[in-house]
């Protein structure tokens, strides 16, 4: 359940009246492999280091300092070493300043811990598009009319009991302004703008088929259904 209310970016900056992001840098990773890799933002790195160790599940950085700088599970590790290690991997937990427990990318976030090749020595960096995913949260949020003023959040803000629904639809937005964002200077600039593109008319599709089922008294009980293909409220 998300609760539309007045949040704090994860860099400090205030989020314009709404907390929730719909989607995870994981689900990024599931649809573009190579993003945290390759596309990653210097201005949104998190942490990085080269003296990472990595046996079994636990990742540890003598250096770290991963409860201090947000991170939290759902974020994405880049592991490289000289030998078998060049891949992303998904953070599931910190487990102190300088342990992590990471794992293969999975399914569902219900699935045990997956173990990367272990290694020592590995360079390492976390980033993120979380401001990214907070910008296309806030303009679902406009295009669905769920707008919650400063005063209403002590009263209780509007919740979504399915914020699942808005899943895709985040994960393609993030995914077009990424790639848009990556065309400039680059010398497949053309390709860049196609997968931009492509991405764009796959959000908009998955916001039309999103029903939203809206509990407004916070009883846990949907009151009201917004469906993305009107933007219309019917009530049960």
């Amino acid at each position: 359940m998300s609760r539309f209310g007045l949040g704090m970016h994860p860099f400090g900056k205030e989020s314009r009246g709404i907390e929730v992001r719909f989607s995870t840098d994981v689900d990024l990773l599931k649809w573009e492999p190579v993003l945290f890799r390759e596309l990653y933002l210097p201005s949104q790195t998190l942490a990085l280091g080269q003296d990472g160790e990595l046996e079994g599940t636990v990742f540890s950085s003598a250096s770290g300092a991963f409860d201090e700088v947000g991170i939290s599970a759902g974020h994405v590790i880049y592991l490289h070493d000289s030998d078998n290690l060049d891949g992303c991997y998904e953070v599931v937990s910190v487990d102190s300043a300088t342990e992590l427990t990471v794992s293969v990318v999975r399914m569902s976030t219900d699935e045990e811990a997956l173990a990367p090749p272990a290694g020592s020595g590995i360079d390492y960096r976390i980033s993120t598009f979380e401001p990214q995913a907070e910008e296309v949260a806030y303009g679902l949020g406009q295009y669905f009319g769920l707008k919650i003023s400063e005063g209403e959040v002590e009263d209780g803000a509007v919740n979504i009991l399915n914020s699942r629904a808005l899943r895709q639809a985040s994960v393609f937005a993030v995914l077009s302004s990424v790639m848009a964002g990556s065309a400039g200077g680059k010398d497949d600039g053309e390709g860049f703008w196609m997968k931009s593109s492509r991405y764009r008319e796959m959000f908009c599709r998955a916001r039309a088929r999103a029903r939203l089922e809206i509990d407004k008294d916070s009883d846990k009980s949907a009151e009201e259904i917004l469906s993305g293909g009107s933007v219309q409220l019917r009530r049960r």
